[in-house]
């Protein structure tokens, strides 16, 4: 106990760089195109939504980034964040694998999403930026980003998925707390959610959607930069703090995982548990089994066309190549709000086809029965979308038993839950439903990706 208080009140353990897995790739990643042109992007096409700044740590090839001194000196208030073994549950599954998870809910917002709302706050500031635009499904980016932006004097305006607003009024109320605007998105305040809500007046909204509107709000607005809280390598390399400090962590407590685990919606904490894994594994370290655990609702990876496409739905963003269900493809309003995106960052979906890591899907009720149980042995009450992570590190714990084999597991338990009781309450009461989508409209997606040439 004294070496984990002595661990959590020394800063010199927060990492003073983040890691960069474009640096160890043996195969590079398929450059970001013009929507127009097709060619490959520049970084003053970016200029226009980023700084300067971002846009070099978006196509960086170093290795380490150095995190700059205030960003750190925010990160004392929540990291190093607590590694825990999970010995309760490991008892009540009866299980000889030895279950670790890494408890990003401890930051100000409850979750992983200030790794790189501050520092993305930061460099705003940093450019002379006083407005930011940004878009959010389940809420937990959205109040970072406010949360951080209070912090560096930044004003912030969020356009949340209609679904989740409606499902989620606290995260809203966070947001607003701390001094951002929260819109519901489509909303009648932008062309492309103009449009949307002509087309269908309750259009419960996606994150391309929203994407959409916070672009627009950024080129319409002079002295506006857009902020996104996945998908883009700078947010991914931001989040590799927590698999820096878990290699560490991991060490002190004289273990190494076997399996890392993360879910996965655009796949910024799933990047910031496994990247430093998948990057010494690269460098010809230890191997691990690595798995993204995504939506059955929303599968991107498991059911997505690995294809150039735009970001979000007007057709507003450059096009990456990524795992996508369509850039129209609306995923149906299950809980997980933070997991309803039509694409999969590209530097995760580039390491899934090339076969280093493993993905696998499923539906929402078995994630809350994980969820109910891991709290009722570890008293945390995960997000909806950490329960994703959740199922797959009791189903591997499992199949240990089954195997009588003992292995490792790691887990990254992003954000708790306290804001969806309401998705609880549901599920307790046999309310909560498996949504599927229509493999009519994800067909329809699919056909309309853009045509871009091989070469």
């Amino acid at each position: 106990m004294a070496d984990r208080v002595k661990f959590l009140l020394d800063d010199s353990r927060i990492p003073r760089a983040w890691y960069n897995l474009l640096a160890d790739l043996p195969v590079p990643l398929p450059p970001v195109l013009h929507p127009g042109t097709h060619q490959p992007l520049g970084p003053d096409d970016l200029a226009p939504l980023f700084p300067a700044s971002l846009i070099a740590q978006e196509v960086s090839t170093q290795r380490e980034i150095e995190i700059p001194e205030p960003v750190r000196e925010i990160y004392r208030q929540w990291r190093p964040s607590p590694l825990f073994r999970a010995r309760r549950l490991e008892q009540a599954l009866q299980t000889p694998a030895r279950i670790y998870y890494k408890w990003e809910g401890v930051s100000p917002a409850g979750s992983h999403k200030p790794n790189t709302a501050v520092p993305q706050a930061f460099y705003n500031r940093e450019a002379g930026i006083r407005r930011l635009a940004t878009e959010t499904g389940a809420g937990q980016w959205g109040s970072s980003l406010a949360f951080a932006g209070a912090l560096f004097g930044i004003d912030v305006t969020v356009y949340m998925v209609r679904v989740s607003y409606g499902q989620k009024p606290y995260r809203r109320a966070l947001m607003e707390a701390w001094g951002a605007k929260c819109i519901a998105s489509p909303s009648p305040t932008t062309a492309a959610g103009r449009a949307i809500l002509a087309a269908r007046a309750d259009h419960p909204g996606s994150l391309g959607i929203a994407i959409s509107e916070a672009v627009e709000a950024t080129l319409a607005t002079p002295g506006t930069k857009y902020a996104l809280g996945s998908v883009l390598n700078h947010v991914l390399l931001h989040q590799t703090v927590i698999g820096i400090e878990a290699m560490e962590q991991m060490l002190l407590a004289d273990d190494e995982p076997d399996i890392v685990i993360g879910c996965t919606g655009g796949g910024s904490n799933f990047a910031g548990i496994a990247f430093p894994y998948l990057g010494r594994r690269l460098r010809g370290g230890r191997a691990v089994r690595i798995i993204a655990v995504e939506p059955a609702a929303c599968p991107s990876l498991t059911r997505g066309r690995y294809a150039y496409d735009f970001g979000d739905t007007a057709h507003l963003t450059p096009l990456v190549k990524m795992h996508t269900l369509g850039s129209t493809f609306t995923p149906p309003g299950f809980h997980a709000g933070g997991l309803r995106y039509h694409g999969m960052a590209p530097l995760v979906s580039h390491v899934a086809q090339q076969g280093w890591i493993e993905a696998r899907a499923y539906p929402q009720n078995d994630c809350f029965a994980a969820g109910i149980q891991f709290a009722r042995v570890e008293g945390i009450v995960p997000a909806p979308e950490a329960n994703h992570a959740v199922k797959a590190a009791i189903d591997e714990a499992v199949r240990c038993r089954e195997e009588g084999v003992s292995r490792s597991i790691l887990f990254n338990l992003c954000g708790h839950g306290h804001f969806d009781m309401q998705a609880y309450t549901d599920y307790l009461s046999g309310k909560l439903q498996d949504l599927t989508y229509s493999e009519e409209e994800l067909a329809m997606a699919l056909a309309a990706l853009p045509s871009v040439s091989s070469s």
